[in-house]
């Protein structure tokens, strides 16, 4: 995409690339990486003023509005953040001249409602400005051709767009081992909490590395495990992480940890994805991750760079989770992860798209319904259910009047047109 506007094949003053990621850490990380080269760029010669800019419900009001009067050319920003500038006119004027979208970490959206929601925009995005380049990322996705033609859509005629599959060949090394000290199996032996004797084996590795990260499945025990860490230390070796956390408390500690101030940190899946975090020599998992994928995600954090070996060590506290460090430690050497199942046909979604199509404009029911089906998500979409939920939608359900259920749009059942009340914007 830089190369884009260094030929002149684009030129500045609009939007050109959507990054699109789950995470707005991971936006702000991805911004951040880009000023450095593209201001280096533009000091060694004849390289156009590129701008980079997030938006994410962290973006004060005053720099959101000041975005759509000027877009920046590159805009990285989330699938809600997205849906929303769709749903006004600013936002749609912003978005007329977009070339290429870029969905990094695909893996965490196409088997829930978020990538249900994000697809379907990217089919109101083509309205806007015209078909474009579509680039989905990820570490972890299994099978890649499910995954290519959820994000490749279908065209006006119905025909599904084309997609071209890149698999890198070049194998990951993984150095990956199961623990369970010997004074841990004495606790138990005598009916002693596990936590003393773990939390030296933390700091023994903590000790012998330069920068350590910890993961664990819930944000209590992310705390108290740093807690014990800590526990009778001269000052703080390991520092928690976590969606709890203020933003600008999480943003000090990943740039403390990059920078190679801090020995440890304890997270939760907020550092699972995509984070520049710098160079860690070891991952630490506390208790079996939810999924192979997920532990693959989390020892990949270490050895980030090319050709460098990922090294994690799993300490299982229970008996199940023995079992699950026994299967997961043999699906990693076999880069055996889960198959992904994209999701397809959410009513409850279509009730929310519907109302943001609809809010500044009003359809004709027979073009939104074939709009929606150009989406993945909903290519299999019955007229009889899309008629259903804009039933719904006007304050009828299945035939009957609800009290309960407000009316959310105007439908002209003699036009065949729906338009969203002012109420329901």
């Amino acid at each position: 995409s830089l190369n884009q506007f260094a030929s002149g094949a684009w030129t500045p003053g609009h939007t050109r690339v959507l990054y699109i990621s789950p995470l707005k850490a991971l936006n702000t990380d991805i911004r951040d990486n880009l000023l450095h080269p593209l201001a280096e760029l533009k000091a060694s010669g004849d390289f156009p003023d590129i701008r980079v800019q997030t938006r994410s419900g962290d973006t004060p009001t005053g720099e959101r509005q000041r975005m759509l009067r000027s877009p920046p050319e590159i805009l990285i920003t989330t699938p809600e953040s997205l849906s929303l500038l769709l749903t006004t006119r600013n936002g749609q004027n912003a978005l007329t001249r977009v070339e290429t979208v870029i969905l990094d970490e695909v893996h965490a959206v196409v088997d829930n409602r978020r990538g249900v929601q994000l697809m379907t925009s990217l089919e109101r995005l083509v309205d806007l400005s015209g078909d474009f380049q579509r680039l989905a990322l990820s570490a972890t996705v299994e099978p890649l051709e499910a995954v290519a033609a959820y994000v490749g859509g279908f065209d006006e005629t119905g025909t599904a767009r084309p997609v071209s599959i890149v698999r890198a060949e070049t194998e990951k090394h993984l150095d990956f081992r199961v623990r369970f000290p010997e004074e841990v199996h004495q606790a138990i032996e005598s009916g002693q909490k596990i936590w003393d004797p773990l939390s030296e084996a933390f700091r023994d590795l903590i000790d012998r590395n330069d920068s350590t990260l910890f993961f664990t499945n819930s944000r209590r025990l992310a705390e108290k495990i740093t807690l014990k860490i800590n526990e009778d230390q001269p000052g703080a070796l390991a520092y928690a992480h976590h969606g709890s956390l203020a933003r600008d408390i999480r943003t000090t500690v990943e740039q403390r940890l990059k920078a190679g101030e801090l020995r440890a940190i304890v997270a939760t899946s907020s550092l699972e994805m995509g984070i520049d975090i710098g160079h860690l020599d070891e991952v630490v998992l506390v208790q079996s991750p939810p999924s192979v994928a997920a532990t693959l995600q989390r020892v990949g954090r270490a050895g980030h760079r090319v050709g460098e070996t990922s090294v994690g060590t799993l300490f299982p506290t229970h008996a199940q989770d023995f079992l699950e460090a026994a299967v997961l430690s043999r699906a990693l050497q076999d880069r055996d992860i889960e198959p992904l199942k994209p999701l397809t046909g959410c009513l409850d979604v279509l009730a929310q798209i519907i109302i943001s199509l609809t809010a500044q404009l009003e359809w004709h029911l027979d073009e939104l319904h074939a709009l929606l089906r150009r989406s993945a998500p909903y290519r299999n979409l019955t007229r009889e259910q899309f008629d259903l939920v804009i039933e719904m939608l006007a304050g009828r359900y299945a035939g009957s009047r609800v009290r309960e259920l407000k009316p959310r749009i105007s439908y002209d059942r003699i036009h065949g047109t729906v338009k969203a009340l002012k109420s329901a914007v």
